[in-house]
Formats: C-alpha cells, structure tokens, sequence
C-alpha cells in the first residue's frame, strides 16, 4: 500500500511517526493534488478523479517512471520533476488524493496539537516531495480548500494553481446561523447512534432537497444514496474521536492573514472558488468573500448545489476545474481569469470575476463545529467520516 512519511509527533513517552495513505490515478505531465476535507477520506473525491483522469483504477502499483521519486531521494527528485507544460509524462493527468492525518488510514495523533491546517499542509507539501512532484494543481474541498490555502501561502512556487470548493475562513465563520431546521439536525447528528440514523443527518446536510428527490429509475435519489450511505459507514466504521477533535480543532484556529492572502495573490498563479450556493456547512458569503480577498487572480463559481456539490453537480465542477487547468496551460493573464463576464448556464452555474450579491440561503454553518460543546456533554456517539459516493 502506497504510504509516505510527513514526520513525527510524541505519543506519551514515545515518538510516533505520521504516515499518509495515498492514492494515484491517471498518466501524464499534469499533476493534481485533491485534499479532501473534514472527516473525509481520499475516495471521496471519486466523481472528479474520474471525471479528470477517466478512470477510478489506481496508478499506484505501476511501475514508477524516471521522473518520479520515490523514498528517501523524493526531495532531490522534486527537483528534477516535470513542470506543468513539460512534455515528460505525455498530455494526460495524474492525479494524487490522500487520507489527511487523523482519519482513514493515515497516523491518527492523539493530541489535537499536532493538527492545524498549516501543519497538515506541510503534509500535503511533504507528499509532493515524496511524489517528485515540483510543481502541481492543488483543489481542496471545505476543510481541505482551508489546507490548501494554507499551502498556496507557505509554498506558492509549487502551484500551477488553486481550487477551493466549498471554502470558508475558519473560526467563527464556520459557526451556524441558528433557526429551527439547523437545531433540529444538530440535535439529530448528536443522537444519531446507528448507521442509518446517520445517514438520513447526512443527506440533508450534503445535498439539496431537490436533488434528493429526484427520480432514478423506479426510486428516488435519496433512497438510493441512502443505501449507499448505510453500507459506507458500516464497511468503513467510526473514525476516532482524536482524530475527528484534532480536524475540528484545525477548522477551528485556521485563519488566513493578510499577509498570506497577498502572497497568494500575487503569486501569479489562476484561483476557482467553487460553491454550492445553498450549502448548510460553509455558508456562501464566506468564500465570495474570499474570492474578493484574492482578485483579480480568483473567480468565483457559483453552482446549483449545497456542501457536496462536488458529487451533486460533478460535471459542472469538473468543467470549472478543467478550465482552471487550461487557462495555466495557456497562460491565461489573472485579469483575463477573473474578467470573465457573468454567465448562467443551462446546468446552474453561474461563473463571476467579481462576486455579486445574490439572494441566498446561509442557514447553517458547521453543524459539528458550531455544536461541539453540545457532543462534549452529550457523549453519545463517536463521529463517522464522510463515506465515498458515486454521483
């Protein structure tokens, strides 16, 4: 199994090294790395590994090309590595996800000091290395766009560019709205202590009502989700309560300056900011905002959709990354990017440089966030990750 080391932390007396499970998909000079978010595990990203390489089969038991480091000469291989627009690794793209630390398989630390997303994205910059990657497209997804964040500004020479689906600043921004239909999911998500107690939670928090209700052959879209939701919590069981409290806890103190977002902003690289425009997790006016923060090099692109608007509309959410993906290729000036006229498409998507102040629906913020003293006396349940759906 393909893992890479990031370093250590203390485990009582002892030092405990982190190790991250990776997978790779796809072939060619085009390197994305997706970093998926709280309590999500790599599988997740499933709808956009296919919808960019064309194939759910991983890559990792080919044999590695001479271009790729592996092992302990990863960082002098990083060096030597293809950058985007290099023909070494042919037209296609290679696409790497992994479990972040504290779920899944990777090292799950005990102490919720060694998670924060600027730790974590040094994990994320410590698998590049590992890969031999110099430089790479980063698409992070709510807790995961945060790492990313955080990663453009530590690092922002590695990056061909940046997508953050699903953002929001941290802190209180994650903090709810409170009114009647958030308290009632909250109260449900606490006392949910099965499988299928909560999943019925997690479909109302990841999806649009109307999405779920959509027909599917003989049965609805929430029924058939829902099954599938029950058989990935059960096959894949409960992630820790340190881990799932140490990703909180990352959530929690990240906060991006002023300083890092001028760093990211002038690094010269393209931004998407990608939101479902009724997510009940991450409210929108929190990644307009950020998209704002980061002109004229960001766009932001508004779906039809709530938290997982990554599995609800994952073909416009690929679109919007390919065309990231293009417009580096071509070398697409920021101005250029982010001047894009307004533009509503059949599908839902509407696509602004400058974001503009629609009626919206920022009910909820991070339910588990915004409840987490209300789990810490409860103590009636331990947390579930995310489980992978196909769209």
């Amino acid at each position: 199994m393909p893992y890479c080391e990031v370093g250590r932390y203390a485990d009582g007396d002892k030092w405990e090294d982190v190790r991250l499970f990776y997978r790779r998909y796809g072939r060619g000079a085009t390197k994305v790395l997706l970093i998926i978010g709280l309590a999500g595990t790599h599988d997740s990203w499933g709808p956009q590994i296919k919808g960019l390489t064309g194939s759910l089969e991983p890559a990792d038991d080919e044999p590695p090309r001479p271009d790729e480091g592996t092992g302990a000469g990863a960082a002098g291989a990083a060096e030597a590595a293809p950058s985007e627009g290099d023909d070494a690794g042919g037209d296609g793209i290679e696409v790497c996800c992994f479990d972040n630390r504290g779920v899944g398989r990777s090292s799950i630390p005990t102490n919720k000091s060694y998670y924060s997303t600027a730790i974590m994205a040094k994990d994320a910059l410590a698998l590049m290395d590992h890969l031999g990657w110099k430089k790479a497209h980063v698409f992070g997804h709510s807790m995961g766009a945060m790492i990313s964040c955080k990663l453009a500004a530590i690092a922002p020479h590695r990056l061909c560019s940046l997508a953050l689906l699903n953002v929001t600043g941290g802190g209180f921004q994650c903090f709810p709205k409170v009114d009647g239909q958030m308290l009632s999911l909250a109260f449900r998500f606490l006392r949910a202590k099965t499988p299928e107690e909560r999943a019925l939670v997690d479909l109302e928090t990841h999806y649009t009502k109307e999405y779920l209700e959509e027909t599917v052959g003989s049965c609805t879209r929430r029924m058939i989700l829902y099954q599938e939701y029950v058989k990935g919590i059960s096959s894949t069981g409960m992630q820790s309560n340190c881990g799932f409290e140490g990703q909180i806890n990352a959530c929690w103190t990240h906060n991006m300056t002023t300083k890092e977002l001028d760093t990211i902003r002038s690094a010269g690289f393209l931004i998407s900011v990608i939101h479902g425009r009724y997510d009940i997790i991450a409210q929108l006016c929190h990644a307009k905002r950020l998209a704002e923060r980061l002109l004229p090099a960001a766009r932001m692109v508004e779906l039809h959709g709530a938290h997982l608007v990554s599995h609800e509309r994952p073909d416009e959410v690929n679109n919007a990354l390919m065309d990231l993906i293009k417009a580096t290729k071509y070398a697409m000036k920021p101005e250029v990017w982010s001047a894009q006229p307004d533009n509503v498409s059949e599908t839902g998507a509407l696509i602004s440089g400058r974001p503009i102040t629609v009626t919206m629906r920022t009910d909820e913020g991070v339910i588990v966030m915004g409840f987490e003293h209300m789990r810490n006396i409860v103590k009636v349940m331990k947390p579930v990750r995310v489980s992978a759906i196909e769209s």
